[in-house]
């Protein structure tokens, strides 16, 4: 009885919910006349009165609203790119999907771009051009679309390589966004087109590329120098990143940066803005991975980074050098300047200066030569708690498991190493496992013993080395400076030239450091 009822009544809801309003009108008539016409027609009355319920019922949960903080929307990307290079003053016009995957209806109580009418960006939301829109509904199952517009001037060269905002979402109090990228300079962009879970976006170099100083060569995400593959970057160019952007040469990949002394080669972020010229953290690094081959870094200048050069490596003992890096300086990186792993580093004349945690690392072994070096740290962003350089031949694995590596070799020649904390060396060493180091000819700022000659060689402990102006990271050498006379002509000979190209063999000694005195 109870499902042929049911039947009845779903037959005769469809057969009435065409004739709502009549039925309606009908009810009401029937009520104002007579209670007796219930009795007339029973079935009608008592049906007519199921439908409504049933309408009503069905209509209250067609039009609730989702209300829960964790309801979120869906969008068709999460960033939206405008890879157009314009040759003139351009415009182009993206588009946006926006799905409520719910079954219920939401409101979203705003919809706005994060720099206001501000933006280069302009927005059409859902047929109406706005910077903003409050209380935008979204029916269930169901999608809107937004519209882009960007307008920039590639040609013109004060404006960010990048111009960058986000459209913002709001909904039930919590925040989404969708970041928006147009490019406001004319330059190489090397945009990611791989993308895999779990593993950072990437562009692959052109094999065996060449990049020249016509224009900035800006990286977004990952660029990868592929596997047998040489990227070779000639004086005066620009390298700029995006955030967190990597510089990845890949296993038995190679980087040749070629500057000369009057032209280096520049390694920076990609905001141009005056508030970003010496501020660190902006990108993420150089990255020479495992099995990267023959790497060779001259007259550079790598600034305002995360890390300036991972070097890293897959053989204990490598039989080539996997960088020599010389007449470069690397600075306001906020984690490491130099950060190797087991591998085998040459630099000389190099400057490493104001960095967040350390300038230079030697973790788990390796093998290390630095002559006329001069590493200066003197961050001042936040607390520096840590030495500037670190060196260790241990680390642990993922099992806790302590694995030893050689640190076959660290020589540190004509050298400075000073900074801003007490103690600005490290010395993380294990027994069982090489950790051959040495100090020659070395002014540096340190609490340790430097009795013993193994180590330490006519080093100058805890003495002022006076740089010219540690708050833009000038640190060539004034008068009075410990420095100066200081360093062991034997080094210098087999490298007379400072990294301003003084010759720092005419005089009876040479000085400490990357700099010469003049």
């Amino acid at each position: 009885m109870k499902r042929q009822f049911i039947l009845r009544l779903n037959e005769f809801a469809k057969k009435m919910q065409t004739h709502l309003l009549s039925i309606t009108e009908s009810m009401h008539l029937c009520f104002r006349k007579s209670v007796k016409i219930q009795y007339i027609f029973p079935d009608l009355a008592f049906f007519s009165l199921i439908l409504v319920l049933f309408l009503f019922t069905n209509s209250c949960k067609k039009d609730k609203i989702i209300t829960d903080m964790s309801a979120k929307l869906v969008f068709s990307s999460d960033t939206i790119f405008f890879d157009t290079v314009f040759t003139t003053v351009g415009s182009t016009t993206k588009q946006l999907k926006i799905y409520n995957s719910y079954d219920r209806k939401i409101i979203v109580s705003s919809i706005r771009l994060a720099g206001g009418i501000n933006s280069n960006f302009r927005l059409n939301i859902d047929g109406i051009s706005a910077s903003e829109m409050n209380n935008v509904e979204i029916e269930p199952k169901d999608s809107i679309f937004i519209f882009i517009k960007v307008t920039v001037d590639p040609n013109n060269y004060n404006s960010p390589l990048v111009v960058s905002d986000s459209i913002l979402f709001e909904t039930n109090g919590n925040l989404q966004q969708v970041q928006l990228v147009a490019w406001g300079q004319d330059a190489y962009y090397h945009t990611p087109d791989h993308f895999y879970p779990n593993f950072p976006p990437y562009s692959i170099i052109h094999c065996d590329d060449i990049w020249t100083n016509d224009k900035p060569h800006v990286i977004y995400g990952y660029a990868v120098v592929d596997s047998a593959c040489i990227l070779t970057i000639k004086e005066n160019a620009r390298i700029c990143f995006h955030k967190n952007s990597v510089l990845w040469v890949y296993k038995d990949g190679t980087l040749k940066v070629q500057g000369t002394l009057g032209n280096p080669v520049t390694f920076q972020g990609d905001r141009l803005e005056q508030y970003y010229k010496d501020l660190p953290g902006q990108w993420g690094k150089i990255w020479l991975s495992a099995g990267s081959k023959n790497n060779e870094i001259d007259h550079a200048i790598i600034k305002n980074g995360i890390v300036g050069i991972h070097v890293d490596t897959t053989s204990i003992n490598p039989i080539q050098p996997t960088l020599i890096i010389k007449n470069t300086i690397i600075e306001n990186m906020s984690a490491a300047g130099i950060f190797a792993q087991g591998s085998w580093v040459e630099a000389e004349n190099c400057v490493i200066g104001n960095c967040g945690q350390y300038a230079v690392v030697f973790n788990i072994g390796g093998n290390y030569d630095f002559r006329h070096c001069t590493i200066g740290n003197y961050w001042n962003y936040s607390i520096r708690n840590t030495t500037s350089i670190v060196l260790n031949n241990w680390y642990e694995d993922i099992n806790h498991q302590i694995q030893l590596r050689d640190l076959v070799k660290t020589y540190f020649g004509n050298c400075i190493i000073y900074g801003s904390v007490a103690e600005e060396i490290l010395l993380d060493s294990k027994s069982g496992a090489l950790f051959n180091y040495k100090f020659d000819h070395c002014l540096l700022k340190t609490q340790l013993n430097t009795s013993d000659p193994n180590f330490y060689v006519s080093c100058i402990i805890n003495s002022d080395p006076a740089f010219v102006d540690v708050s833009i990271n000038n640190y060539q050498l004034n008068s009075g400076s410990a420095a100066i006379n200081k360093g062991l002509m034997s080094i210098a000979q087999y490298i007379p030239f400072d990294i301003l190209r003084h010759n720092r063999t005419n005089d009876a000694a040479p000085d400490m450091g990357a700099y010469e005195k003049k």
